[in-house]
């Protein structure tokens, strides 16, 4: 695991690119709530604000949910602030798993525009 920001400053643990798992990953993007967090991060091309993101659950599950997706390698969340920011580990996503994510968020969004946005 590294930190996220240089020492002295709030940080959270990632795992390091080589200790990020397959079945963790598509574990944390198998959950609905996760997925939206995941397609709306992809949408904003860059960081995105915890509070930015309109999920239908509490405040503590949508920080689980968060939390879950960065102990298993699918974003990295940065203090910028007082502001958590978020952004998708694409970079390494793509280097372990060529194509995995940009064929989860292509069928993610088939989806919604099959079932609608539930």
């Amino acid at each position: 695991m590294t930190p996220a920001t240089p020492s002295g400053s709030r940080s959270l643990d990632h795992p390091d690119r080589d200790d990020i798992r397959l079945a963790e990953v598509l574990h944390a993007l198998a959950d609905p709530v996760r997925l939206r967090i995941v397609c709306a991060i992809a949408a904003a091309d860059g960081e995105l604000n915890c509070a930015d993101v309109a999920l239908p659950v509490s405040k503590s599950t949508c920080t689980h949910h968060f939390r879950v997706l960065r102990e298993h390698g699918v974003i990295r969340q940065i203090y910028r602030g007082t502001a958590k920011m978020n952004a998708l580990r694409r970079a390494d996503l793509d280097a372990l798993f060529p194509g995995l994510l940009d064929d989860v968020l292509r069928a993610a969004d088939l989806e919604v525009r099959r079932l609608g946005d539930g």
